[in-house]
């Protein structure tokens, strides 16, 4: 599978943005997907997943309520849909694809996008 992010770009705080992520070459419907983001001198953090039917999502604490992960199979797409962004959002932001929500949990993926970059300025 491969995955190709896009949809970054410089917002002020308080903006929003949506990223979205297209699959080719392979079973996209039947991998679970995340993002991620890094942000300068800082390790990978996950920050949301979805399953392969869309049906459950989890997001990590600091983006609940904020970020919304969303997906459309028939047109081998994962989205991030990205509001009241913050500075401390600023990071690049990756997709990635495995067969489970837990193991991108952990940090793992089959598969990973080439990343996106975002910019909050305050």
């Amino acid at each position: 599978v491969q995955l190709q992010a896009s949809g970054g770009g410089l917002v002020q705080t308080g903006g929003s943005l949506r990223l979205s992520c297209v699959a080719s070459g392979g079973t996209f419907s039947r991998n679970a997907m995340a993002w991620f983001r890094q942000a300068p001198g800082k390790e990978r953090e996950f920050l949301a997943a979805i399953t392969w039917s869309g049906g459950r999502t989890y997001y990590v604490d600091s983006v609940k309520g904020r970020f919304t992960i969303s997906r459309d199979n028939a047109k081998n797409t994962v989205y991030l849909q990205m509001n009241s962004l913050k500075p401390a959002d600023t990071a690049v932001y990756y997709c990635a694809a495995d067969w489970t929500m837990a193991a991108m949990a952990n940090g793992q993926a089959n598969y990973w996008g080439q990343g996106t970059q975002v910019t909050v300025s305050s």
